[in-house]
């Protein structure tokens, strides 16, 4: 029996291996080469995350993409060649400032179009407030002069 623990445990810890990232820490030649890959690792959308770049998040594909970068950036390609290439593969959605074109124009301009919705519907909400407080008001002096008549009429009665 104790036996039969001990390689259950074995086999669970052996398991738990396989769970722990592969995410070694790079070194690069120099330190332009550093700066260069943690600039596109904060440029690069997490595919898994969405919201997170390339450098904060710990997804399996995040990792290989971050691998990938690096060994794009130690064979020498520049910084427009390996976005491209990541453009190529996943589309404009992996980076966080995708270029500007007409499948991605609501992308830049969305925001703006939402606040000038919202300006326009504010105004025209607060015309109609001001315009209907207006007509309750003449409502009111209307009702106020035929409550008077009313009684004057009761008093006239009364007496």
């Amino acid at each position: 029996m104790k036996y039969i623990i001990h390689l259950l445990f074995m086999s669970l810890l052996a398991l738990s291996n396989s769970a722990f990232s592969d995410d070694s820490p790079v070194e690069f030649k120099n330190d332009s080469d550093k700066e260069r890959y943690e600039a596109l690792l904060e440029e690069i959308r997490c595919l898994v995350c969405q919201n997170q770049s390339l450098s904060d998040s710990n997804a399996e594909l995040a990792q290989d993409l971050r691998k990938e970068v690096y060994d794009m950036i130690n064979t020498g390609k520049d910084d427009n060649e390996i976005t491209q290439f990541l453009v190529e593969r996943y589309g404009d959605f992996v980076l966080y400032r995708p270029p500007l074109k007409g499948n991605t124009w609501l992308l830049w301009f969305g925001p703006f179009l939402l606040l000038l919705i919202a300006s326009i519907s504010a105004v025209m909400i607060i015309r109609k407030q001001k315009h209907s407080e207006g007509t309750i008001t003449e409502i009111d002096k209307e009702q106020e002069a035929r409550l008077a008549a009313l009684l004057n009429e009761t008093e006239g009665d009364n007496k």
